[in-house]
Order: structure tokens, then C-alpha cells, then sequence
């Protein structure tokens, strides 16, 4: 998509900008009102400038005034909060995430405060509580703008939403017809806008042209990332797998490697899913995966690190 943006002044005086993006706004502004091309639009709409520099500049956005790349620990230290949520948290909000420490519940657990909405996410209950006291109105603003969880993994978005329906519902004051209507808005929107009812033909339906040999070989690519014998892969087994290679990624980048295979959004890949995968990788279909990718690499790694028996001092 393209980001440019173009600034018109059309012959009433109208000034328009189009296009850009969001992460853009302050040079489009800066371009519009404090540049040379700046003088005719302001000369078109008969203005007179009260400053000749952007006043902006250095703004600092809400949340920023005093915070500083360590001041999870002092979230930490002053609320008992976990320490990948406390980065979370000052990451997500600022030095507001103060504000939102404070409205956090107690968890019952060795750490004081911050009752998680799902165990694989950073995400807890005073977010929401939060959100709704900065005019979140409805489950579906929760989940797709304010936390974002619907993007990320719309499984465990499902799982986590009872607990923010009950939450928005004390904090809304909303009653058990309204809790529940907001409960069916959201999974109606996580099925129809976040892919969980998305006809998956375009890959089931590939046949799987593979020889024993191929499948064979995709069995112990599986298994080298299904360490423990699960019969799935979970996020864990990547983040465990990429450690061993050394590559540090986020928890966003996590999802996005499972979800290039996890056709049913529910935080697993199942060995048939796999070979489906590959088959489709094999036909052209597919042109790239992380998560083939790292399978692969899985396996030369389990393979390196075997002994000959030679080696070993024994034999069969």
C-alpha cells in the first residue's frame, strides 16, 4: 500500500491532505504548516501565522513524561506484579501504567497482583477495568482496539472474553441480558472479522502428493519441535526452540509463526495440519513459512547432536 500523501488546496481555500498513515501524522502536519509550500495555503485561506516554528515539536505523548526504559521494576517492586507484565504495562501505557497497577486484582499466587486474562498473554484484568474508565463501551472495543488480543490469537481471545464481559459488566454496570448480548457481538466478530469461520479450502482441499520418504521426514521434523510427545506443537515448543538457536522474539512474533499453520486458532498444531502444510508448500500453493522453516531446522539440530555409536563406546 502506498504511504505517501499529497497536501491540495483547491481554489476555495480548501486545504486537504490525503493519504499517509498514522505513524506519519506529525511530518504531514509539519509539512502543511511549517514549510515554504506551507505559504500558500495560508496566504489561500487569508491567515496570519502566530508562530514561525511548529509549536509540537517534542511534544510528549500522555504517558511518557516520566518514563524510562526501567520503570517495569519499579512496578514490580511496588506492586508485586510479574515481570512480563509489569514490562507490559509500562510499554502499553507509560508512566500511566501506574494507574493501572493500581486497579489490578489479587491473584491468590506467590504474585501479589494481576489476575491475567490468559495465561499466554500479559494481558490482565485492570486493563480492562482501565479501558472501560476511558470510554470502552462494548466487549468488541476491548478485544480489537484496546487490547488488541483478537489479532494476536482469536482462540484465546474466545477463552479470555467471559472474564472481560464480567468485568466490563461490574465496571459498566450491566445487566445478565446485556452481558450476554455483548458476549454474542464479540464472538460473532472474532468469527466473521478475525477468521475463526474463514473456509479454509483454499489449503484443505490441496491433495497431499507426498512420498513415504517426505512423510517420514516430516514426522521427525514433528517431533523435534514436540519434544515431550503431546502430539501437538504449542507455543512453548517454539519459544523453546527458537532459545536453543538463540533467537530472542516476541510474543507477537511467536503467534504470527504458529498462526501460519494453526488453520483452527486454537494455540496447537496438529500433525495433520502439518503434512497439510507441507503439501501445500510442495505444490506452490504455500511459497513460505517460518514455521516449516524452523521444523526443518529442529531436526538438523536433533540430527548434529547424535552420537555414532562409534563414538559412543558401544554397540548394538
Amino acid at each position: 500500500m502506498a504511504r505517501n500523501h499529497i497536501i491540495h488546496t483547491s481554489p476555495t481555500g480548501l486545504v486537504t491532505i490525503a493519504g499517509g498513515k498514522w505513524t506519519t501524522y506529525r511530518s504531514m502536519a509539519l509539512e502543511t504548516v511549517a514549510t515554504k509550500q506551507s505559504r500558500q495555503y495560508i496566504s489561500a485561506c487569508g491567515l496570519e501565522p502566530v508562530h514561525k516554528e511548529s509549536q509540537t515539536d517534542g511534544l510528549v505523548l500522555e504517558g511518557g513524561h516520566t518514563w524510562t526504559p526501567t520503570m517495569f521494576i519499579r512496578l514490580v517492586q511496588d506492586f508485586g506484579l510479574e515481570s512480563e507484565v509489569a514490562k507490559h504495562l509500562a510499554h502499553t501505557y507509560g508512566d500511566r501504567a501506574f494507574s493501572v497497577a493500581k486497579l489490578a486484582s489479587m491473584t491468590g499466587k506467590k504474585v501479589t497482583v494481576g489476575r491475567r486474562l490468559h495465561s499466554e498473554f500479559p494481558y490482565i484484568d485492570a486493563e480492562v477495568r482501565y479501558a472501560c474508565r476511558e470510554y470502552a463501551g462494548n466487549a468488541v472495543d476491548i478485544i480489537a482496539r484496546r487490547l488488541r488480543l483478537a489479532f494476536l490469537n482469536a482462540q484465546a481471545c474466545e477463552e479470555a472474553l467471559p472474564t472481560i464481559v464480567e468485568i466490563m459488566g461490574e465496571e459498566l454496570k450491566w445487566s445478565e441480558e446485556e452481558k450476554k448480548l455483548q458476549y454474542q457481538n464479540a464472538i460473532k466478530f472474532l468469527q466473521t472479522e478475525m477468521g475463526q469461520n474463514v473456509n479454509r479450502v483454499s489449503r484443505e482441499t490441496i491433495p497431499i502428493h507426498l512420498t513415504k520418504n517426505e512423510i517420514a521426514d516430516y514426522v521427525n521434523r514433528f517431533n523435534s519441535l514436540d519434544t515431550d510427545k503431546k502430539g501437538y506443537i504449542s507455543l512453548n515448543d517454539l519459544r523453546r526452540s527458537l532459545k536453543n538457536e538463540g533467537e530472542r522474539v516476541s510474543l507477537d512474533q511467536l503467534h504470527s509463526i504458529l498462526n501460519d499453520v494453526d488453520v483452527h486458532k486454537c494455540g496447537q498444531v496438529q500433525f495433520p495440519d502439518f503434512i497439510q502444510m507441507m503439501a501445500a508448500i510442495k505444490s506452490g500453493s504455500i511459497s513460505h513459512s517460518r514455521f516449516a522453516q524452523l521444523a526443518e531446522r529442529a531436526e538438523e539440530d536433533l540430527h548434529s547432536k547424535k552420537i555414532s555409536v562409534e563414538r559412543s563406546g558401544g554397540g548394538v
